[in-house]
């Protein structure tokens, strides 16, 4: 085993900041990054938003120049895929037959889009929005394209429906739910971005079933649902979520289902493997101690960091508080914590004037909050979540007093909490 080369699986936000970390906490061994994509690290979250819109180039994209880990000594290997674990001989095999051998493995392969599983859902003309690739395919048909279906109604869908409805394309949105965002916020958030995406033109149609999907000569043409009725469409973006991409870990042994299970050093079951980010379900005390998947940016950055200060015997510390955003027409959505398993929900401020924030709170504590064109109640709950402030709902409410003047009404943080 060579203890002295770190060979890290995807090339995301985890795998490049667990890279550039692990030279920062001074690591002097080989690190190898193998990547499915054949690009550079870049950012995601712009796929949906201002890369499709075609308002930011790729090149704009990059989280780092080429120069920057070249200087840095991490090779990178694109464009190819690991299909295999051997955790006792500490060798990973490509999709292309070639064997790496890792004194450390860390996983941060993500995920790959949730694809539709009923009849017609292989046409051409359906759409995920997860990869570089995938937009450029979707944009490459829009010119030609007017009826577009949107299939989910959480944050990917939304944010495709706005981008299209811009563009000028009639845009109808399917949730299988009975609202929007009904996985990730309560029911005023879901209401106010329904009511906004109905307002700029998309037909929103909740709790509903899609069956299967038509075409002609290969090419989908309409989406068919439960109720009989028949929705035509030129293209359709499908917005249901990943699949992580953990099948080479569990079938190597490591324990897992839903992801890999990780423990707060970010190591899997298998020894000197551990995962990071999308993939990675791991205790949360935001979660009251479940095993979650946390999908952010932030907190993949935050297990890098955790991955690299191990690796050098560093402090490792833990992750800090969630943080999410999401643009939508002139709305920019900041979300602090995680709002599952709330027993109440206050509003501060006033939706119609479209800056507001819903605070969540469990058995009294302030969890998350969902902040709508309101950066100050951003920044400053997040001291609230990362204290597990205890503060009366007319206090939260009243949009008069920042949030920071009741930080003091705090209750004892979560065991393991750390801003």
């Amino acid at each position: 085993m060579r203890s002295n080369e770190v060979v890290i699986v995807g090339a995301g936000h985890a795998g490049a900041q667990l890279a550039q970390a692990l030279r920062q906490q001074h690591f002097v061994g080989t690190i190898t990054v193998i990547g499915e994509e054949v690009d550079l690290p870049y950012e995601r979250p712009p796929l949906s938003k201002d890369y499709l819109a075609g308002d930011k180039l790729f090149d704009r994209l990059f989280l780092r120049p080429a120069r920057f880990w070249t200087e840095r000594g991490v090779d990178f290997q694109l464009g190819d895929r690991v299909v295999a674990v051997d955790p006792l001989r500490h060798v990973v095999t490509t999709e292309g037959g070639r064997e790496q051998p890792y004194g450390t493995l860390v996983w941060a392969a993500g995920g790959a889009a949730r694809r539709l599983n009923c009849p017609g859902g292989d046409l051409a003309g359906i759409h995920t929005i997860r990869t570089r690739t995938d937009v450029d395919q979707l944009r490459a048909e829009l010119p030609a394209v007017q009826r577009v279906v949107v299939i989910g109604g959480g944050f990917i869908g939304l944010e495709a429906a706005a981008v299209l409805r811009k563009a000028g394309k009639q845009v109808t949105l399917l949730e299988a739910q009975d609202r929007v965002l009904a996985r990730v916020a309560g029911e005023a958030l879901s209401s106010f971005y329904a009511q906004e995406h109905r307002a700029q033109g998309v037909d929103i149609r909740s709790g509903v079933t899609v069956t299967d999907l038509s075409g002609r000569a290969g090419r989908v043409t309409a989406v068919n649902l439960a109720d009989g009725s028949s929705l035509p469409a030129d293209l359709v973006i499908v917005g249901i979520g990943i699949v992580p991409a953990v099948a080479p870990l569990l079938a190597a042994g490591a324990v897992g289902g839903n992801g890999v299970d990780v423990d707060a050093q970010c190591r899997t079951s298998l020894p000197d493997v551990h995962a990071i980010g999308d993939c990675a379900a791991q205790a949360s005390a935001y979660a009251a101690g479940a095993k979650v998947r946390i999908e952010s940016v932030q907190n993949a950055m935050d297990q890098a960091v955790i991955v690299a200060r191990h690796l050098t015997g560093g402090a490792v510390g833990v992750p800090g508080v969630p943080t999410f955003w999401s643009n939508q027409y002139d709305l920019r959505l900041q979300t602090v914590g995680l709002s599952i398993g709330h027993d109440q929900a206050v509003v501060r401020g006033d939706p119609a004037q479209r800056s507001f924030s819903v605070v969540y709170l469990r058995d009294g504590q302030v969890i998350a909050l969902d902040c709508v064109n309101a950066m100050r109640d951003f920044v400053q709950g997040k001291a609230l979540v990362a204290t597990g402030a205890r503060v009366a709902a007319e206090h939260l409410a009243n949009a008069t007093i920042p949030l920071k003047d009741l930080i003091s009404d705090t209750g004892p943080a979560a065991s393991g909490e750390s801003g």
